[in-house]
């Protein structure tokens, strides 16, 4: 507990701390660092270009802290592709992104592959479905990086209001997070149920550590990289930043159990590779949800499978493109 407490109390900040920019700049051009953002999508034509003209004139042209933004796409049917183009954003198909590999769709596998494609030495991911986007979502979680060597991964937390017919409640949201997440994380890895925002789908981190882990390319992405990451370097490696508030469209309750079933899927995987479980159960990989229709009960059945990508260290294209070895240092 007192772990915590001294972790809570050093490694978690507000955005507000990190306001001046221009000495953010100056740190990283001191420590020669380039910093990529990558903004995963599918189908988000309505909000994709709001983000990226905010970014790029307030973080590229008014203070260089990004080198890069990048849109990686999983296929988008709408004008995704186009409106980022337009915008200034470097785009890119994921399935053209190391196309020898077998396509796979997932938020995920886009994540995994823009550790190929994009530069930088810290990579920020910020979801692509924000309505209240501003910049503190980038060097809010940047800024720990540069101000602290120790730390390797910056998470995002905030406030996360539903909105219901264009009003905003002021509080609720993070539903599998308090429902699954983190009262797995009390039971199993007690001193990660300080990250306020586990699954949040906003952080930052370093590449020489996002290239050593597994990416599951499904809904277990964020779950499995603190779980990773944790096992590797404990707590100490991780921050997080409070962004305020973040507004976007909410999932049905229906959608959050298929959410909820690959979480479990990846937390289940690691706990029993990573402690050496006997005589654990093969995982079934059917989710089977109900409807009525005419007074009739319905099954409606999903396989959910959570595919898993190597880490991209042992991906020889990768290795020979940034001149990596895959060997743990």
């Amino acid at each position: 507990m007192q772990q915590i407490e001294k972790w809570l109390k050093e490694n978690t900040f507000h955005h507000s701390q990190f306001s001046n920019i221009k000495e953010l700049v100056d740190l990283k051009q001191r420590q020669n660092v380039t910093i990529s953002l990558c903004i995963p999508t599918l189908n988000e034509e309505k909000t994709i270009g709001k983000e990226i003209v905010l970014f790029k004139s307030q973080l590229m042209e008014r203070f260089p802290l990004l080198d890069e933004i990048a849109v990686i796409d999983s296929g988008s049917e709408d004008n995704t592709l186009e409106v980022a183009a337009a915008f200034g954003a470097d785009t890119y198909l994921a399935s053209e992104i190391l196309p020898e590999l077998e396509d796979k769709k997932g938020k995920g596998e886009n994540l995994w592959k823009a550790i190929y494609q994009l530069k930088g030495d810290i990579i920020v991911y910020i979801d692509a479905d924000i309505k209240n986007i501003h910049p503190r979502f980038v060097y809010g979680l940047v800024a720990p990086l540069l101000l602290n060597k120790e730390v390797h991964y910056v998470k995002a937390f905030y406030d996360r209001p539903l909105a219901f017919s264009g009003s905003i409640r002021p509080s609720g949201g993070g539903r599998v997070t308090e429902i699954l997440t983190r009262p797995l994380f009390s039971l199993f890895y007690p001193e990660l149920t300080a990250i306020i925002q586990p699954l949040s789908g906003e952080y930052a981190v370093r590449r020489e550590v996002i290239e050593k882990v597994p990416f599951p390319i499904g809904y277990g992405v964020e779950t499995s990289h603190l779980l990773d990451i944790y096992e590797e370097y404990g707590l100490s490696a991780f921050a997080q930043t409070d962004l305020d508030q973040r507004i976007h469209r909410n999932q049905t309750t229906r959608a959050l159990g298929k959410m909820s079933f690959g979480i479990l899927q990846t937390f289940l995987q690691r706990l029993r590779s990573k402690h050496e479980i006997e005589n654990f159960p093969e995982l079934n990989t059917i989710f089977r949800q109900f409807q009525v229709r005419d007074e009739t009960f319905e099954t409606i059945e999903y396989n959910i499978t959570e595919y898993e990508r190597p880490p991209m260290i042992s991906v020889e294209k990768y290795r020979e493109k940034f001149g990596r070895s895959n060997k743990k240092k």
